[in-house]
């Protein structure tokens, strides 16, 4: 019903059900890094690994534990059942949510882009943010 109304993006599907549906109906699907992090729905939902494991999720984000996106990205790459890179992972959570979002001027290191980074370091494998730049600024 709602990709008929136009809605093109799934936003935390709650059954592997609906995220397959939502593929179907060649929508996006974001779901949530402190599902990963902590192994399942704090709720009794789906657990995004599972949707993972499918390829059914397109973005990663989080609405209560932002670090939680940095971790899950490691997390990801470094787990062989996902198939992904680390590379691939940081895209869930920077330059496709941008391109999602119309934000054309960030999501990506490009010339002319806003530039803004970390710089992470790995302590005990569990990556540290170092240093920040806002629009090409350090801001740390």
């Amino acid at each position: 019903m709602a990709h008929a109304e136009g809605v093109r993006v799934a936003e935390f599907p709650v059954s592997i059900e609906a995220a397959r549906e939502a593929r179907a109906q060649s929508m996006l699907i974001v779901a949530g890094a402190p599902n990963v992090l902590r192994g399942g729905s704090q709720s009794g939902n789906v657990a995004v690994t599972e949707l993972l494991a499918e390829g059914l999720v397109d973005i990663l984000t989080s609405d209560y534990v932002p670090r939680s996106m940095l971790d899950c990205a490691f997390l990801l790459a470094n787990r062989p059942e996902f198939d992904t890179d680390l590379p691939s992972a940081i895209r869930m959570m920077t330059s496709v949510p941008a391109r999602v979002c119309g934000l054309d001027d960030r999501g990506e290191i490009l010339p002319g882009l806003r530039a803004d980074l970390i710089r992470v370091h790995l302590a005990d494998n569990i990556p540290v943010i170092r240093s920040v730049w806002r629009q090409g600024r350090l801001v740390n």
